[in-house]
């Protein structure tokens, strides 16, 4: 399966999540959630999209550059997302753990960005 069906099917299954913990937010009348709702939604579903379509209309440059781009992408979304949740919503784990989960997570994610950023200077025309 291409990066891009990938992407997009990561993407379709972030904003599932996103809309449903929007739902339950009106629901429930309570903003706790915002700041990851807002995170699954732009970073799972928006960039996970926009990357998909990139991998859809161009050939990356570089395979490896490509093949970095995408696990970081995905590894980053989740585990920034879920890191987030951990650490905001004060879970099983220890404090300092959840920030190490969180900080580590976003860390990856940033990866993804600069890498994608090389790979768009690096594309032909």
């Amino acid at each position: 399966m291409s990066y891009s069906k990938r992407l997009l099917i990561a993407s379709a299954f972030f904003g599932v999540i996103g809309v449903g913990i929007g739902g339950h937010m009106a629901g429930a009348g309570s903003l706790a959630w915002s700041a990851v709702h807002a995170h699954i939604l732009v970073v799972g579903w928006l960039s996970l999209f926009a990357w998909s379509m990139y991998y859809k209309v161009y050939t990356p440059p570089n395979a490896a550059l490509a093949a970095v781009h995408f696990w970081t992408a995905l590894v980053g979304a989740a585990g920034l997302n879920i890191g987030m949740y951990v650490y905001m919503m004060d879970t099983f784990l220890p404090e300092v753990l959840s920030l190490i989960l969180y900080i580590s997570m976003g860390t990856v994610l940033i990866i993804s960005y600069i890498v994608f950023f090389i790979m768009t200077i690096l594309q032909p025309e």
